[in-house]
């Protein structure tokens, strides 16, 4: 038997979740997963734990499940090592110093797709947060409703941007990228001799949220392991509210949507993939995402992958909204040292490159 006490650690994690002020849901998976398993003998906990079968239990889910068999095995379980290695520390210094360690946002859209503002008035915004770069990653061409680049438009972004860099204030640029939808069978939805031309590529999937887990997880692999992509955005394409509290108007035509669960995908499997190709993991900054949420961020951090924290600004303002996932990034105990984007511009754009 183990020397640990699955039914305590569950216990645990859930106070510690509570006292951080985390969501009741959250606190409740945990509470529920112990009361459920407290329920049974001890014996039985551990044949479920071997056979696979303790998410046949009512009230217990797969994270918790894992803790379990974590905890049987003599482990310290993940998603409590996690909460411990930031328990009684300063998150809001945490998180500040994370956002003052970023030197650029990687993920951004300008009127050229759907977003509000044209791309000079989006850089100067980044410069005057303090920002070394930003990187334009409008929409490609299937995304109609929001406006998606074709080919042709893009080699004109791409010479346009040329032309607004020579103009930017010195020791500022924007580094040239793109939004890519990831398609139903994993392939990018732009022309590969232009994907190469970019410095950075987000792969994001925008369509078939509901796909099962096999197909969702075949697809997000085969975009990972495609050499140009270099941050997988907005993972689970989850929206918690219905819009960013007071934003109206124009600049976010594309972010009206109602709320949506997070699609399912095999994660162990698709965050080893983004270690093995080098791939970072976005934590999206809008208040209407939180993508990934934070359990996903502990165990992509467990796995080894990088990160990339983004705002998906669609308007000026927006550009400062890194801060949030900051915050979400320091309860995560994500070091500045995995963040794709607190590195220089010519650092971030040498490792881009060597994906292709």
């Amino acid at each position: 038997m183990s020397a640990r006490d699955p039914i305590a650690d569950l216990r645990r994690i859930a106070f510690l979740l509570e006292r951080a002020n985390e969501a009741t849901y959250r606190v409740r998976a945990f509470r529920s997963a112990a009361n459920a398993l407290a329920a049974l003998p001890a014996k039985e906990v551990a044949e479920r734990a071997r056979s696979g079968k303790l998410t046949e239990l009512s009230g217990v889910g797969d994270v918790t499940a894992r803790c379990v068999a974590e905890s049987l095995a003599g482990e310290e379980p993940v998603y409590l090592r996690r909460l411990l290695a930031t328990e009684g520390s300063d998150l809001d210094a945490q998180a500040t110093a994370l956002r003052t360690a970023l030197r650029g946002d990687c993920h951004t859209h300008s009127d050229w797709s759907d977003g509000g503002s044209p791309i000079e008035e989006m850089a100067l915004a980044a410069v005057e947060l303090g920002h070394e770069y930003l990187v334009l990653t409008d929409h490609s061409p299937r995304l109609k409703v929001a406006r998606g680049l074709t080919a042709d438009r893009l080699r004109r972004q791409l010479d346009h941007v040329e032309k607004v860099n020579a103009a930017l204030p010195a020791g500022f640029r924007i580094l040239t990228g793109i939004e890519v939808d990831i398609l139903a069978d994993g392939s990018l939805d732009q022309d590969e001799t232009l994907l190469a031309r970019l410095d950075v590529v987000v792969g994001s999937v925008h369509s078939g949220l509901n796909d099962e887990r096999s197909t969702m997880t075949r697809r997000m692999l085969t975009a990972i392991a495609n050499p140009h992509l270099d941050i997988l955005g907005h993972c689970t394409g989850r929206m918690v509210s219905s819009r960013p509290a007071g934003v109206t108007g124009p600049g976010d035509r594309a972010h009206r949507p109602r709320v949506r669960s997070e699609s399912d995908f095999d994660a162990d499997a698709v965050f080893a993939a983004c270690v093995e190709h080098d791939v970072a993991v976005e934590i999206n900054s809008r208040p209407e995402r939180q993508d990934p949420p934070k359990r996903l961020i502990r165990r992509a951090l467990e796995a080894g992958c990088r990160f990339a924290i983004n705002t998906d600004a669609h308007a000026p303002g927006q550009l400062d909204w890194q801060r949030f996932g900051c915050e979400r990034a320091a309860r995560c105990g994500v070091p500045a040292g995995q963040v794709v984007n607190t590195w220089p511009a010519d650092e971030l754009v040498a490792w881009a490159a060597g994906h292709s």
